[in-house]
């Protein structure tokens, strides 16, 4: 028995009394509990800033519009919202741009994710992309518009195209930083033990370009939107950007201001869903 197990066991030097119903500082259920308390505190406090953030502007809206400036105000805009909900126009034209985002952004972004990972893992293939990438990154999307409506008509193919090279293009460089920024430690670790190419990029590549491949993919959401109301301005017989360009021939302000209202609800909720995304792969990094 060693000196320190005699100690302990001697009565003339008693272990120290524990405080019963005091909770451990390393106990992890404890601070397990504890992190879960502070996240719902935090959440709670983003929601009620929110809140106030949206009630606020609304009130300067409102302000702006009855000082004398050319804009309809909030009750104006929610009357002519169920116009368009009770006509079923609104779902229409909502239902086609949601459509057209979804369908070029899933694309774009599949694109970006794999020519990303190429990039970043292969120098060949680095050296034989960049260049053009960096090219059409300098072009915007919609200048390729007209060219797309010429050579693939006017039906939804051209519209879709652009939006997935908007989402392309803003996906792809955050992808391929994301895989050059991995910790060469931890491939050289992964290596040491064993593991093989294949294993590393999926255990140890992906894992760590997640954060980086989400960021992403939110930057190009905002352009995919951003992209398809100029397109559906330009070639489309429904959509959001349809019908506010319709109802700017009319000076129809309050119809303009519930498509813009439409698309920034419809963006927020996205990039809600991409946050929680995030979130759920992501645990395993730190937060603020």
């Amino acid at each position: 028995m060693s000196v320190l197990d005699q100690r302990g066991a001697d009565p003339g030097h008693p272990p120290p009394p524990q405080r019963s119903g005091a909770p451990s500082d390393a106990d992890p259920g404890t601070a397990k509990t504890t992190r879960t308390r502070e996240r719902t505190g935090r959440r709670g406090l983003t929601l009620v800033l929110n809140t106030v953030s949206v009630a606020l502007g609304i009130a300067i809206w409102w302000f702006l519009a009855s000082a004398g400036l050319k804009l309809p105000t909030p009750p104006e805009v929610v009357s002519q919202a169920r116009v368009l909900i009770a006509d079923g126009t609104l779902a229409t034209d909502a239902a086609a741009s949601l459509t057209r985002v979804l369908i070029g952004f899933a694309l774009g972004t599949a694109a970006a994710v794999l020519v990303g990972f190429l990039m970043g893992w292969y120098s060949v293939v680095r050296g034989l992309v960049e260049p053009w990438i960096q090219f059409f990154r300098t072009i915007p999307p919609l200048a390729i518009l007209p060219l797309a409506v010429v050579a693939m008509g006017i039906d939804e193919t051209p519209k879709i195209f652009v939006i997935f090279l908007a989402a392309f293009l803003a996906c792809v460089i955050s992808t391929f930083q994301g895989v050059v920024s991995v910790d060469r430690t931890l491939i050289n670790a992964a290596r040491v033990l064993g593991a093989r190419d294949l294993t590393i990029f999926v255990r140890v590549v992906v894992p760590a370009s997640t954060p980086f491949i989400l960021v992403g993919m939110r930057v190009g959401l905002g352009s995919a939107w951003a992209t398809l109301v100029a397109a559906e301005l330009l070639a489309a017989q429904e959509g959001l950007g349809y019908r506010m360009q319709n109802a700017q021939l009319y000076y129809d302000l309050p119809t303009i201001f519930v498509g813009l209202v439409s698309i920034g609800i419809l963006g927020l909720l996205m990039d809600r869903v991409l946050l929680l995304a995030e979130r759920r792969l992501t645990r395993w990094q730190e937060r603020r």
